[in-house]
């Protein structure tokens, strides 16, 4: 340990003192012994992992802020690194074992999975963030971060130490905290201390949705028409009003350039057969009114013919 570092620089030693005596305070230097023997935890989750076990490695070298020594039981390290994707079917084992990491603890979130999900962000099996099941103290970016990031976050990580106070750490406080309950793998996840809440919403009662009837505008202007009978039949004069609506909308839906007067007397043969007994036609009158008719198709044909021609 420094003699610096664990030194107070508001505090005034003798000139003749200070080879035999150094004033400190309790916090600093107990935070500076827990920033220079961090232990993390041994296990990874995904490529993240190969970028931590990298930055252990002899090029980076961990072992120069006491952290060299990386130990595979949650009892006897302080400090969880989750590097790499979080599926929901690994977040019931992280926080068993962070439940089974002694205090003081710290968790470091590697990688942009573990940080928010990733690429892998609201998908079926992946947890958008280990943050919401434990709490995490630094963020390390990228995908995969590189190992300069990993020690960039672990430098963070003893900013945030040397500002503790023995006084407002959660773990020497009189009141005993609870270990975070392990979540529940179902169809999907589910926090155990929700379940009171989520059986009351399920068991409520649904409110009765009304029975909506989408009606078409011309139905419901129909509907409410006077001249409209009950038991569904309409007056003559509703159906002569309705004739003359449809006949204008067919005047208007016709291309331009094709004459409305085969149309007009189209219209009139239906209406002169209809008017008649029983309406029924001889056989030379249904005869001769298809060769009319096919007629009356054939010019109207060619004056539509004629019109586009003269368009181009």
């Amino acid at each position: 340990m420094n003699r610096s570092e664990a030194m107070d620089p508001n505090d005034q030693v003798p000139a003749d003192l200070q080879r035999n005596l150094f004033i400190t305070s309790v916090d600093r230097l107990y935070n500076l012994v827990r920033q220079m023997s961090m232990w993390p935890m041994m296990f990874g989750l995904a490529c993240c992992a190969i970028e931590m076990i990298c930055t252990a490695a002899s090029r980076f070298d961990m072992g120069r802020f006491g952290m060299e020594v990386m130990r595979p039981s949650p009892r006897q390290s302080d400090l969880m690194i989750v590097s790499g994707t979080v599926t929901k079917k690994m977040v019931p084992q992280i926080v068993r074992i962070y439940n089974q990491m002694a205090e003081p603890r710290y968790v470091l979130a590697m990688g942009a999975c573990a940080t928010g999900g990733g690429p892998f962000k609201e998908g079926y099996n992946v947890v958008s963030g280990i943050d919401k099941f434990i709490p995490v103290d630094v963020y390390v970016p990228g995908c995969p971060p590189t190992p300069e990031a990993l020690l960039h976050g672990i430098l963070k990580l003893r900013e945030k130490i040397a500002c503790q106070s023995i006084m407002q750490v959660p773990w020497y406080r009189k009141e005993t905290q609870d270990a975070i309950p392990v979540p529940v793998l179902g169809p999907d996840l589910f926090d155990p201390r929700r379940e009171a809440e989520i059986r009351q919403r399920t068991l409520a009662p649904k409110p009765a949705m009304e029975e909506v009837k989408v009606v078409a505008p011309e139905v419901a202007a129909q509907a409410s028409s006077p001249s409209a009978r009950p038991g569904g039949k309409l007056s003559p004069e509703e159906i002569e009003r309705r004739r003359q609506a449809a006949q204008a909308r067919r005047a208007q839906a016709q291309p331009q350039g094709e004459a409305t007067e085969p149309t007009a007397q189209i219209e009139a043969a239906k209406a002169e057969a209809t008017a008649q007994a029983g309406g029924k036609l001889s056989p030379e009158e249904i005869e001769q009114r298809r060769q009319e008719a096919l007629r009356r198709r054939a010019e109207i044909l060619e004056k539509r013919k004629k019109a586009e021609e003269g368009n181009k």
